[in-house]
């Protein structure tokens, strides 16, 4: 079956959402929800299509920075449905990212993945990337909404 790896357009968001839970887990998000992010956002979400449903998606960004002369871009998210695996999906979904990022004037993409997921690093290895020797730290922004210290003083 033919694959067609293209941009997503508003009318994949209920496919969107339904993948993308599978994806993070939790509760779904809603449809209108991810219409509204395409709407906003300078985000680029490619879709992979087999028989008019879709069965991955990859997301990147492009985003300047006074630091650097050069539009910089980044690979934010990778899914492809567990059944279709192995077929070169994720590839050509990192590819149609790439093609639209270069369009955008980015000539250099970066990608965050987890340390031990070893298909995704070797697809992208597969892609021409290579390891780099930073390191990721993260901090969760505590709200008054979400900390139970603050909520329990009102």
């Amino acid at each position: 079956m033919e694959i067609i790896t293209r941009l997503a357009t508003e009318e994949d968001a209920e496919q969107l959402s339904t993948l993308n839970q599978r994806f993070n887990g939790g509760g779904r998000r809603p449809a209108a929800e991810i219409e509204e992010s395409m709407r906003t956002s300078t985000e680029l979400i490619a879709v992979a299509e087999m028989g008019g449903k879709i069965v991955g998606f990859g997301c990147a960004q492009s985003y300047k920075s006074f630091c650097y002369r050069e539009l910089l871009g980044e690979i934010t998210e990778m899914y492809v449905e567990s059944s279709v695996r192995r077929k070169g999906i994720a590839t050509s979904l990192v590819a149609c990212l790439e093609r639209n990022l270069k369009a955008r004037g980015v000539t250099e993409i970066k990608v965050l993945t987890g340390k031990r997921n070893n298909a995704a690093i070797r697809t992208y290895e597969n892609c021409g990337y290579t390891k780099d020797d930073e390191r990721l730290l993260k901090k969760t922004l505590v709200t008054e909404a979400t900390d139970p210290a603050t909520s329990q003083e009102q």
